[in-house]
């Protein structure tokens, strides 16, 4: 078993990988893909990389710094959920995959949720963890990105001198014995990679696209039924200041066969916070359910359904999964 990084170079540019690559006799079932949130990277899943590394989890695991974001490039270019999941495609391609587990943290919960939209023959599960794109409500912080001087602001607020300024800082608490936790170390990380031009500018291109002055514009609520074949998993942290917890809530509700688990003592990353119990979770959560095998013919029919039912007066649509994806845990 190893974690390793590679460099893949996808349409002529980088992006950074990171992969947990089990030993041949532990390997089994259909990879995992983590994707990260708004301005983070594959940094954010090293916790639970090492507890997979320590416990020998058995599954090939393909973590991505998506475009724009850590060590991949940050070209002037589509940062649109559609591109971001065409992105994941490809980088199953060029790893020899077609059928994967996807879990998305935030941004990356969106990115999933439009990968099994665009791609539903290679999604086999979805983890959905503190996503966006589940309801409008979100952040004031994050929803000032829409406002006029948005980078400007940015700019002065996280720069390299600043940066360091705020490391300082933190060393001198460290040395008086002060430690900060590992959820707000996550968030100052998130923070601080808005000091590099190029993160900045995707960091306010992937926003202003999703969120204005009143909230969350993209939402998947309204094609989660597309998803009821597709086992689902959602985690969130009770405490969450940038997405609430009710939107988890209400997704559990949309997808009646899906499995709700709230980290109660976490905030935005539960998986940061408490990654052993986020990684025993996601292990019961592959064990007690089959991948999903949907076919480009199955999603038309649920589409042609679910349009019938909604144009005939009167008529309740009806529930379009058969859970049989399903299986006792």
């Amino acid at each position: 078993m190893a974690l390793e990084a590679r460099t893949l170079t996808l349409h002529g540019r980088v992006i950074r990988l990171r992969e947990y690559v089990p030993s041949t006799k532990d390997a089994a079932g259909e990879p995992l893909v983590l994707l990260h949130g708004i301005s983070g990277s594959s940094e954010t899943w090293v916790p639970l990389l090492d507890h997979f590394e320590r416990t020998g989890f058995g599954r090939h695991v393909l973590a991505p710094d998506l475009p724009g974001h850590g060590d991949s490039a940050a070209p002037r270019a589509d940062y649109g959920l559609g591109a971001m999941a065409s992105v994941v495609r490809d980088v199953l391609a060029l790893t020899r995959n077609r059928h994967a587990t996807i879990v998305g943290h935030s941004l990356g919960g969106g990115i999933a949720m439009q990968f099994a939209y665009q791609f539903p023959e290679m999604c086999a599960r979805l983890v959905l963890v503190d996503s966006g794109g589940l309801g409008p409500q979100v952040s004031p912080v994050l929803r000032a990105t829409a406002l006029p001087g948005a980078n400007a602001a940015l700019t002065l607020a996280v720069n390299p001198a600043t940066v360091a300024i705020a490391r300082g800082i933190a060393a001198a608490c460290r040395s008086c014995g002060g430690k900060l936790s590992p959820e707000t170390r996550e968030l100052i990380r998130h923070f601080a990679s808005l000091a590099a031009p190029g993160r900045r500018r995707a960091f306010l291109s992937i926003a202003r696209s999703l969120i204005d002055l009143r909230g969350q514009r993209a939402s998947a609520i309204d094609k989660l039924y597309l998803a009821r074949e597709v086992p689902t998993l959602v985690v969130w942290g009770a405490r969450d200041p940038l997405i609430p917890v009710a939107h988890g809530r209400a997704t559990a509700e949309v997808l009646p066969d899906s499995r709700l688990t709230v980290f109660e003592n976490a905030k935005h990353f539960p998986h940061v916070a408490a990654p052993a119990r986020f990684g025993d979770e996601l292990e019961r959560f592959l064990t007690g359910t089959a991948p999903a095998r949907l076919t480009l013919d199955e999603v038309v029919e649920v589409l042609i359904r679910a349009s019938e039912a909604a144009e005939a007066p009167g008529n309740v649509p009806e529930n379009l999964s058969s859970g049989r994806h399903l299986r006792p845990a």
